[in-house]
């Protein structure tokens, strides 16, 4: 208990309740709309925005979270109306982001060491002028989502049905992009580009099949979220591990012994 009175321990623990929350919003949309290799895509095309913070000196959270969204706009403007052809843009995105990030370092003066962090996360240095963004974003994503939540559900389940009802699919399309690249900027804190798909998607997956709705589901996957957050937390603090890998782990785990529990159950039934 001793160690809830750091201040960087707070800092932490309400890191990963905020970036929980927009993972288990957007994530949910993400797993429906199967769309899961889309945040991995944004995710990495992400470091375009570290770079750019490190080449021009520019804080970083604010210039990753401006790239993103101009990334996430561009490939939405590619992929509206040909959402079979998704996963060659998001390739493309995904190569283009990482290269420029690359690029921009390697032309950054001196060396910069906070550059594994972004890789990796590095929720126990999370400055309180990061919380304050995390927060904003949260407040702007659960303030989109209550006030579209039907068109997001009839977007997400049947795009025609949604035309006809007179929904703006195309507007909804970039709408849902942004709101991906909001949450994937959010998540990098916490757990990293490189892991940060699997925070998007395991709790969205395991609530999926026991959720009745689309807003059970969400509400759902945020609590299954801050469960593997705190849980990852107090691991890594425990045994001095990576935060990040730690939480994914624990999702992970959660994960393996759903999925051989589902299959045993199957087996039994036969």
């Amino acid at each position: 208990m001793d160690a809830f009175s750091l201040p960087f321990i707070q800092n932490a623990i309400l890191a990963g309740l905020l970036a929980s929350i927009a993972c288990g919003l957007i994530g949910s949309l993400v797993v429906v709309n199967r769309a899961v290799f889309l945040a991995g895509g944004i995710a990495h095309a992400a470091y375009g925005g570290v770079g750019l913070a490190f080449f021009l000196s520019l804080p970083a959270l604010p210039c990753i979270l401006g790239f993103s969204i101009f990334m996430a706009i561009f490939m939405a403007a590619l992929t509206v109306g040909r959402r079979e052809r998704m996963d060659t843009f998001i390739g493309v995105l995904w190569a283009v982001g990482m290269a420029t990030g690359i690029i921009l370092i390697d032309l950054s003066p001196g060396y910069n060491v906070d550059l594994m962090s972004f890789l990796f996360g590095s929720i126990l240095t999370v400055p309180a002028s990061d919380i304050k963004v995390m927060a904003a974003v949260d407040l702007v994503t659960i303030s989109v989502v209550c006030l579209f939540y039907k068109e997001f559900l009839a977007m997400s389940y049947d795009t025609e049905f949604a035309r006809v009802r007179g929904v703006p699919v195309n507007g909804f399309h970039f709408l849902f992009l942004a709101l991906v690249a909001l949450a994937v900027v959010m998540t990098i804190r916490v757990v990293g580009l490189i892991l940060v798909m699997a925070l998007f998607t395991i709790a969205p997956y395991l609530t999926e099949r026991m959720a009745r709705s689309l807003a059970g589901m969400m509400a759902a996957s945020c609590l299954a979220n801050v469960v593997f957050v705190l849980s990852g937390l107090w691991l890594s603090y425990r045994f001095n591990l990576t935060s990040g890998a730690t939480i994914i782990l624990v999702a992970a785990l959660v994960f393996g012994i759903f999925v051989l529990g589902e299959r045993f159950v199957s087996w039994l039934r036969g």
